[in-house]
């Protein structure tokens, strides 16, 4: 765990002890983060998050307001969660029904983003640099690139490590506008083929 020198914590926030907290991170109002959980380096958990008993966040993710991280998720470095976005870990809840233990895992690769209010059915991982649209309900295992949209989400496209939409000539090529990078298309995935 990082030092309190460099690690904020808001004073309304509460930080069970056996949780490990990366230096440069950022706790803010109302924030619940679990016994168990690990936080990595330069974190931003915004207003009213909770953080569960076993998750893990990478280094450098940002969680914006309203969202839970249940027991089950993995977010690996530079995942950005948008605000009131969901996790489920069950897929057959009942109130009567205890079912502690069976919960499954949904992993978020390196550099993903999740738009506002989007929700993420438990099972199902979303590959490096996946965009989820605002509002898409995910209910499959997303591709590395794959920009997701609509309920149930459905693919429309492919973004790049920056952020925008790709669109490739005949010949499977497309830069990024911004950053310069190319990606090849190939059988239905895609891959950085040029660094900037």
């Amino acid at each position: 765990m990082g030092t309190e020198s460099d690690i904020y914590i808001h004073p309304t926030a509460i930080v069970d002890q056996g949780c490990r907290i990366g230096e440069g991170s950022k706790i803010w109002h109302f924030c619940h983060v679990m016994t168990g959980s690990v936080i990595g380096k330069k974190c931003s958990l915004g207003q009213n998050v909770m953080v569960a008993p076993g998750v893990i966040l990478g280094n450098n993710v940002k969680v914006q307001n309203n969202v839970s991280i249940y027991e089950g998720v993995v977010c690996e470095d530079d995942v950005f969660l948008g605000p009131s976005m969901v996790f489920t870990n069950i897929t057959n809840p009942r109130s009567a029904i205890v079912r502690r233990g069976q919960y499954a895992k949904t992993k978020v690769h390196k550099g993903v983003t999740i738009g506002a209010n989007a929700t993420i059915v438990c099972g199902h991982d979303i590959g490096e640099y996946g965009f989820i649209g605002a509002g898409a309900v995910v209910t499959k295992t997303v591709k590395p690139y794959a920009l997701m949209v609509g309920n149930p989400a459905r693919q429309i496209g492919w973004m790049s490590e920056y952020g925008h939409k790709l669109h490739f000539d005949i010949s499977g090529i497309a830069t990024c506008p911004e950053s310069k990078e190319k990606y090849k298309l190939e059988d239905g995935h895609i891959h950085k083929i040029t660094a900037a």
